[in-house]
């Protein structure tokens, strides 16, 4: 029986190549679209599931409001794990990390650095809390003893054979000396660790042993004992305020208590959140590694599901319209005794055969564009031909496409009543036009709404671009690792200033681009005490000439400047942190403030100057309150330049520095896309909108074009009645393709409200972010619109020009 359903079902899509065409066309696009973001969609959700007990571990967060700011942290207290190991008894273990950015690593007795981008101090726990095992050495004693470290493979590769590696000595950052005690595989891709490669002992890292509740900067991750519920540590780690954390800052703040704490509407909240949903469901100062968001996954879900929904629907209404010249068909098989399941069983057939040559052409689509997809989306996915589970996911996805697909057309045909058709009475009827006309409706709304997502992301982006940052990024390079040059920092300022093309330049570890930054808590000097007059403040360390390279705007009282010896002991705040000190502008200069909060000699900084706020977050955050001081350590320079051939710039700014630095690695990057690269996830997400737009677009259309040959073909005896009567070529056109006007009219109804509100709340997770302009509710309908017209038109002045005498001959 089912060889014979094959065969029938063969011969009929034979019958009518355009038809299957259309249907198996359709079918893959949207297929294939739904595959490579599933591929992408399960890539993000495998992050850190690769860690033995992953489900065990957990990292511990802390949301702190203090000195007027509201952080949400992804670091912790140094002694907060050992207070953990000793209180809590579902606590098996715990790590922590103390990440280091960017180290210059060369082999001991040898000239060249090669740079490492991840460095992290690490406990020596860290092999057993992510079952981690060591290629070379003894997971025992590494990272046992200060100036102690381990490589990944890739990073040992580079200075010695790893089987040679453990005793060998590496000299980092040309300062300190460490003894490599191991060497472990590279970490997945998928990891929070993908970016580190040196992983140096806790041990030898003195701040570490440093009871200091009051200072954030540890990355603590703790294992749970099996069968131990996470919730039933979240008050203990509450209680810790006022255990640990109050007797811990009353040194700085003496007779503070828990209580005084919280009514001066302060508060310090530890919490946890599972290793496996960090990547999506994290996005605190001081993660570890760039994090990507749920929301994304959701609407790239919707995507996914809205293209195969839309691919499905266009089969739907194809063969519903196609079902009057099947009509007679199922009327004699009926007469000759078929049943009604019979028939569900013959369509369901053909539903399948074109589901799996959909998915075939499917497969071969997203082959050949998971390459550009991979580059769009930043990945690197392969398809995973030797999962079996792949193949069976796939199998069983043709299955439920092809049923899915082809259950309201063999269900609609199989209740034809034989007389009527053989009749051909109420033929009119027989195409579902109420079916069809509700999922051309569907099909237009979805992609009224995907346009709309489109042109509104697009917007935002246009938006961050455009926007004044309130300082100068353009043309301004940045050098990296300038500490290698020693006591040539200086000498590498000066003379890259004496070149023609060179404005100015700054050293500074502190830029306005994504960098991991500390606060400090300031307090005023007729209250050095006083909790509620504390004020949090980023603070970074720069030199005379940083304003002014980066054209910063001074609104009140003046930059730093070298005449005054005493600037050694100012700072210059930016507007946010005047708001938070609630002062007028005016009354704020001369202030004195100080860090060294409960010291019986404290120094106090002069507040000399207020520069206008300026962007050193994403746009997601609020500017903070910010303070600039003197300070002669720098990790890189920024440099002004006044040219537009940056090659010979950097050419030139690079000999000075293999001049003074012989053997060190020349790192830069021009702060413009230091700032690109912050927006990047956004990016994509716009191209990944617009590509699917297009995509679901393309489907709807095959949709609409094959409606429109059908009607054109139904009323070809209608046109040529109305030729013969006199109607124009244009006069018939506007009557076919008026309907299928009105349906998408209906669908950009549906659409707008919907797009309009799922959009605003995606631009409630920007702190600064666009209005949703008029103009998105006018392009997206024309432009639906003007699609709709080209895809039916063509179709519509085909049958209008077609000969009346042949229309009227049609049978």
């Amino acid at each position: 029986m089912l060889k014979n359903h094959i065969k029938i079902a063969w011969r009929s899509l034979k019958k009518q190549p355009f038809f299957t065409f259309l249907n198996i066309f359709g079918l893959a696009i949207g297929v294939a679209g739904g595959l490579l973001i599933s591929l992408y969609i399960l890539d993000e959700l495998s992050y850190d599931t690769m860690f033995a007990d992953a489900d065990r571990i957990h990292r511990v967060n802390a949301d702190i409001k203090f000195g007027g700011e509201d952080r949400k942290f992804a670091v912790t207290p140094a002694p907060i794990a050992e207070a953990m190991n000793n209180d809590l008894s579902e606590v098996e273990l715990t790590t922590r990390f103390r990440t280091q950015g960017s180290m210059l690593i060369k082999r001991t007795g040898t000239e060249v650095n090669v740079k490492e981008l991840q460095s992290t101090f690490v406990d020596s726990t860290f092999f057993k809390m992510f079952g981690l095992k060591l290629l070379a050495g003894d997971e025992k004693t590494a990272l046992k003893s200060p100036n102690t470290l381990i490589l990944t493979k890739t990073a040992a590769e580079k200075h010695f054979d790893i089987n040679n590696a453990v005793g060998q000595t590496l000299l980092l950052n040309n300062t300190q000396t460490f003894t490599v005690t191991g060497v472990i595989d590279d970490l997945p891709k998928n990891s929070f660790l993908r970016e580190h490669t040196v992983f140096m002992a806790m041990a030898g890292y003195e701040d570490s042993r440093i009871v200091n509740w009051g200072s954030n900067n540890y990355q603590t991750f703790i294992k749970l004992i099996p069968a131990a519920n996470i919730a039933d540590i979240q008050q203990p780690l509450r209680d810790f305020l006022g255990k640990y954390v109050i007797p811990g800052v009353q040194q700085f703040m003496p007779g503070i208590t828990e209580e005084q704490f919280k009514a001066a509407g302060n508060h310090l909240i530890y919490s946890t959140i599972p290793l496996t949903d960090i990547h999506l469901n994290s996005d605190r100062v001081a993660e570890i590694s760039p994090n990507n968001s749920i929301q994304s996954i959701y609407i790239l879900s919707f995507i996914a599901a809205f293209l195969l929904v839309l691919a499905s629907v266009n089969f739907m209404n194809l063969s519903t319209a196609h079902s009057l010249k099947r009509a007679k068909e199922v009327g004699v098989r009926k007469t000759l005794g078929s049943n009604k399941i019979d028939l569900i069983r013959q369509f369901l057939v053909e539903s399948g055969l074109v589901s799996f040559g959909a998915l075939l052409f499917a497969i071969l689509i997203a082959v050949i564009a998971l390459p550009f997809f991979n580059e769009l989306a930043d990945k690197d996915i392969s398809m995973p031909y030797g999962n079996p589970f792949f193949w069976l996911i796939l199998l069983a996805a043709g299955i439920v496409l092809g049923l899915f697909s082809g259950s309201y057309p063999a269900f609609f045909m199989s209740k034809f009543i034989p007389v009527e058709v053989l009749k051909g009475s109420n033929s009119n009827s027989l195409g579902g036009s109420r079916v069809r006309n509700g999922l051309v409706i569907f099909q237009f709304a979805i992609s009224v709404f995907l346009i709309v997502s489109t042109l509104v992301v697009y917007q935002q982006l246009k938006y961050i671009q455009n926007k004044d940052l309130g300082f100068s990024k353009d043309q301004v390079l940045v050098v990296n690792d300038v500490y290698a040059l020693g006591d040539q920092t200086d000498s590498f300022k000066k003379e890259a200033k004496k070149l023609g093309y060179v404005k100015n330049a700054s050293l500074s570890s502190f830029f306005p681009t994504p960098s991991a930054r500390g606060d400090s808590t300031f307090a005023p000097e007729d209250g050095a005490t006083d909790q509620e007059r504390a004020v949090s403040m980023q603070t970074w360390g720069v030199d005379h000439d940083y304003i002014s390279t980066l054209g910063f705007e001074i609104v009140a009282g003046r930059d730093f400047e070298k005449q005054f010896k005493n600037d050694s002991t100012s700072i210059i705040i930016n507007e946010s942190a005047v708001s938070t000190i609630g002062l007028p502008l005016e009354e704020v200069i001369g202030k004195r403030y100080t860090q060294d909060l409960g010291s019986d000699n404290p120094k106090f900084y002069t507040i000399v100057g207020v520069v206008k706020d300026f962007h050193f977050s994403p746009f997601r955050e609020d500017i903070e309150a910010l303070s600039l001081h003197l300070s002669t350590y720098a990790s890189a320079m920024a440099i002004k330049l006044n040219t537009t051939d940056f090659q010979n710039a950097i050419n030139g700014v690079e000999d000075i520095w293999n001049k003074l630095a012989p053997g060190q690695p020349f790192d830069y990057y021009f702060m413009e896309d230091s700032f690109e690269r912050t927006y990047r996830a956004e990016q994509r997400l716009s191209h990944i909108f617009f590509i699917f737009t297009t995509l679901s677009i393309l489907i709807a259309c095959l949709g609409l074009f094959g409606l429109a040959a059908f009607n054109a073909e139904k009323r070809t005896k209608e046109i040529g009645v109305r030729k013969v009567l006199g109607a124009t070529v244009g006069q018939i056109t506007y009557k076919l393709t008026q309907d299928f006007l009105r349906l998408v009219g209906v669908g950009i109804l549906v659409a707008l409200p919907i797009g309009w509100f799922a959009m605003d709340k995606w631009l409630q997770d920007f702190s600064y972010r666009i209005n949703i302009g008029w103009e998105v509710f006018i392009i997206a309908p024309l432009l639906a619109v003007t699609i709709a017209i080209f895809t039916v038109s063509y179709q519509s002045i085909k049958a209008a020009v077609v000969n009346p005498v042949k229309s009227l001959r049609t049978e």
